[in-house]
C-alpha cells in the first residue's frame, strides 16, 4: 500500500391568504422571520436532538454527552441526546438523513461515516448527498493491548512472534465489523503485514473481556475505556495509536516509535445534519459548536476521557468526511472487508 494513504494523523412559509386585510398582512414580516438570516438570528427556539447511532457507553456516546452541556448553553437550548443504535450507525445515520432539514435534528458520528460505504453493498443514504457537516468535535486514540498471559512484552516481541507462527494463529477483538476498533487492527495488519484473524463481537466491552480473559490476544480498544484495565494489570498496552503520546498512559509509546513507524490511527468526531438545512443555521451551529469546544474546562473534561478538541469549518469537515472516505475505500477493499 502506498504510504500516503497509511499516514494520517463531519423557508420560512409567509402564511397570508388573498384577501387578507392589508395591515395583517403588513404585520406578518414582524412575527415571523421572512428570510433565511431572520431564521438563523430565531434559531433555536427549543430543544435540539443530537442522535448518536451507536449504542450508550461507547466513544460516540461518550463525546455526545461530553459537549452538550457546553454547546447547549452557547445555543440557549437544550440538547437532548438520543442512540439509535444498529448497522454500524447505519440506522440513525439515515433517521437524520431523512430528518426535516431545520436543523433541529442533528447526528454525532464517527469514523464509520466514512468507512461505511465502502464496507456495505447497499446504504440507506448517501453520506456525501444527504448530509452536510456542521463541524468536527475532536480526536482520540486507540490502544494496542494483548492478554497478559501474552509472551510479546513489547510491539518488537510480539511482531517476531505473529511473523513465526503460521496465518490467524493469533486473534483480536473487535466492536464488530467496520468498527474502529476492527479498522485500527486492519491498518496495523496492513502496515506489520501479518494476518491475525477478526472476532467481531457485539461492542467494545465484551471484546475487551475476552481479551482478558484470553479467548482473543489482541484488541485495539478506545483509550479511554482501556485505561482502567491497563493500570489495573488486566490488559498490557503495547502502544497507543495516534501520533503522539497520550497523557492517560503516558508510559506507553506510540506503536510508530515502538516498531512500526509509518502506522498512525486517530478517531475523529463530527456533526452532520440533514442536506438542505440553510447555510445560516449551520454557520450558527458550527459557531456556538466552536465556542463551546474552546473553553477550558469542557478540554479539560475531554483530556480526561482521552479526547482532544478539535475545531473545523463546515467546508473543512466536509473535506475531512470525502478524503476520508477515499482512504478507508482502498483499505477496505484491499483487506476484503464486508459487512456481516
Amino acid at each position: 500500500m502506498n504510504k500516503s494513504w497509511i499516514r494520517w494523523t463531519c423557508a420560512w412559509p409567509r402564511a397570508h391568504r388573498l384577501g387578507a386585510p392589508l395591515m395583517l398582512a403588513a404585520a406578518l414580516p414582524l412575527a415571523t422571520p421572512s428570510t433565511p438570516a431572520a431564521a438563523a438570528d430565531a434559531f433555536p427556539t427549543r430543544a435540539i436532538t443530537l442522535v448518536a447511532p451507536f449504542a450508550p457507553g461507547g466513544s460516540v456516546d461518550i463525546a455526545a454527552r461530553l459537549v452538550s452541556d457546553a454547546w447547549a448553553r452557547e445555543l440557549g437550548q437544550s440538547l437532548v441526546i438520543e442512540n439509535r443504535a444498529g448497522a454500524s450507525g447505519n440506522i440513525g445515520m439515515a433517521a437524520v438523513a431523512r430528518a426535516k432539514p431545520d436543523g433541529y435534528t442533528l447526528a454525532i458520528n464517527t469514523m464509520s461515516l466514512a468507512i461505511n460505504p465502502a464496507l456495505f453493498a447497499e446504504m440507506p443514504f448517501d453520506t456525501r448527498k444527504d448530509l452536510r457537516s456542521v463541524g468536527t468535535i475532536g480526536t482520540s486514540q486507540h490502544v494496542l493491548t494483548v492478554t497478559r498471559d501474552l509472551p510479546a512484552q513489547d510491539l518488537k516481541s510480539l511482531l517476531s512472534q505473529l511473523r513465526s507462527q503460521p496465518p490467524n494463529t493469533w486473534s483480536f477483538g473487535s466492536a464488530g465489523t467496520g468498527s474502529t476498533f476492527h479498522m485500527a487492527a486492519e491498518l496495523f495488519k496492513s502496515v506489520s503485514k501479518t494476518q491475525i484473524l477478526h472476532v467481531p463481537y457485539k461492542g467494545g466491552g465484551p471484546a475487551m473481556v475476552d481479551t482478558i480473559s484470553g479467548q482473543v490476544q489482541m484488541s485495539f480498544p478506545v483509550l479511554s475505556a482501556a485505561r482502567p484495565q491497563v493500570e489495573a494489570g488486566k490488559l498490557r498496552a503495547l502502544g497507543v495509536t495516534g501520533t503522539k503520546r497520550s497523557p492517560l498512559l503516558p508510559d506507553v509509546p506510540t506503536i510508530a516509535e515502538a516498531g512500526l513507524p509509518d502506522y498512525a490511527f486517530t478517531t475523529w468526531f463530527v456533526v452532520s445534519a440533514p442536506a438542505g438545512t440553510p447555510d445560516a443555521v449551520i454557520e450558527k451551529l458550527n459557531a456556538t459548536l466552536g465556542r463551546a469546544l474552546a473553553q477550558p474546562a469542557l478540554a479539560e473534561r475531554m483530556a480526561r476521557e482521552g479526547f482532544d478538541p478539535l475545531v473545523s469549518t463546515p467546508a473543512e469537515t466536509d473535506k475531512l468526511v470525502a478524503d476520508e472516505m477515499q482512504r478507508w475505500a482502498v483499505i477496505v477493499k484491499e483487506a476484503g472487508i464486508t459487512a456481516n
